[in-house]
């Protein structure tokens, strides 16, 4: 039995729709017309491309950055002039490394400010390395409320291997100087699973995040994309997650780890102090994205962004959306799109899967299952994932979903405008 045809069994048997899971080329694109949403920024630019890394960028190159801003506040334009003044609640600027901008993020968030009605919070991603006090003084000027820092480890060892080009030794000035800087949260990204790596290392990395004053901490494992090019790297030859038993022991450990500080556990990966704001990058529902390669998720329809930034400029400049695959999403996909998330936040609301799912006998009978088994518990007004539970989504995820992405990401890596994906 191979892995394509038990995903699709499983997708068939829950959505019963398989038809529908295929990007094609944007054909006319008729956006639904949408009172509010939030907004992805993205920004390719790295002074360094880290070998583990799966998402879309190149190497920053001052002589291309004004023409990627320019083409981005085109995009803006084009995008109030087919919706309106959008109500945007939350604004996400990731990448790539978003502060090897930082001074031109300043007039794309004004452009969007004058085009459209933000009321919401401002997140940015960043990587330890372009912290100075200066650019921490900068982000807050920008009205930056959440702020995560790419640590990954605090160990030398693991930092060399994984291709970053900062030291340990900076990373407890750093985070001391953004959690002080005024943030509503700081968060730390941090990685286990790497090649070689042991549970007390990990759990080591962990201490000391919140040793210096964490107020959430992501703690993710290294993905094993194959376009990114993680197994070509001198230091990278065994990408391979460990065993699962080894792999089951140290994520027990860490989620272990987090609640024993007094940690409430946001997602499957990620653990917040409860004073503080949840930081988070992906939980959104409907929320249009800007820049090459960028995700959107409207009303019954997905789509990407060309992944060429050569070609995401030149689209912009004729003044049209630089859209190449898109997908129509039923009403089935949609509750199921909305329920995949619920469970990455480790917490169904009952109220929410009763009226998505009121009439469906199949999901309702595998949410029973997965009570008994103690995947979930009854919360009263909620139906929270348990460590176990939290661990088996972690591994349909990478199992599952990764396999999408990293199919349709490959596939617009290669081919700047593709003739069609199928998943």
């Amino acid at each position: 039995m191979s892995s394509e045809w038990l995903r699709r069994a499983i997708r068939d048997f829950l959505i019963r729709e398989p038809r529908q899971f295929v990007f094609e080329p944007r054909r006319a694109l008729e956006l639904p017309p949408v009172p509010s949403a939030d907004l992805y920024i993205h920004v390719p630019f790295c002074k360094s491309l880290c070998p583990y890394c799966p998402y879309n960028r190149v190497l920053y190159d001052a002589a291309l950055v004004p023409r990627y801003v320019k083409a981005m506040h085109a995009e803006i334009d084009r995008y109030f002039s087919l919706l309106g003044a959008v109500e945007v609640d939350s604004i996400y600027i990731g990448g790539g490394t978003p502060t090897t901008i930082l001074d031109e993020l300043g007039p794309i968030l004004e452009h969007i400010r004058r085009r459209f009605r933000h009321k919401g919070i401002i997140a940015v991603e960043t990587t330890p390395d372009d912290l100075d006090p200066e650019n921490l003084c900068k982000l807050r000027a920008l009205g930056v409320n959440l702020l995560s820092i790419g640590v990954q480890s605090f160990d030398d060892r693991y930092l060399k291997l994984i291709g970053r080009k900062y030291r340990a030794s900076i990373l407890g000035p750093v985070i001391s100087s953004a959690l002080s800087a005024g943030f509503d949260t700081v968060n730390l990204d941090l990685m286990f699973a790497l090649p070689g790596q042991t549970t007390g290392e990990a759990l080591a990395d962990l201490d000391t995040a919140l040793d210096l004053g964490a107020e959430q901490v992501t703690v993710y494992p290294l993905f094993t994309f194959p376009y990114a090019a993680v197994g070509k790297h001198l230091k990278l030859k065994q990408v391979a997650f460990p065993k699962l038993g080894a792999r089951r022991q140290m994520y027990k450990a860490i989620h272990s780890n987090g609640i024993a500080h007094g940690f409430d556990r946001v997602s499957v990966w990620g653990f917040k102090k409860n004073h503080v704001a949840r930081f988070s990058s992906v939980t959104r529902n409907h929320y249009i994205g800007l820049g090459a390669g960028a995700g959107t998720h409207l009303p019954g329809l997905f789509y990407f962004n060309t992944f060429s930034v050569a070609e995401y400029i030149r689209s912009c400049s004729e003044n049209d959306l630089p859209v190449a695959l898109q997908m129509s999403m039923s009403s089935a996909m949609e509750r199921f799109f909305w329920l995949y998330w619920r469970l990455y936040e480790t917490c169904i609301p009952k109220d929410g899967f009763a009226r998505l799912f009121a009439t469906d006998l199949r999901l309702k009978s595998l949410l029973s299952l997965a009570l008994g088994l103690h995947l979930l518990t009854d919360n009263g007004d909620s139906y929270v994932l348990t460590e176990r539970g939290s661990f088996w989504i972690h591994l349909l995820q990478n199992y599952y979903i990764l396999n999408y992405i990293d199919k349709v990401w490959a596939t617009s890596m290669r081919d700047a405008w593709p003739a069609r994906v199928e998943l």
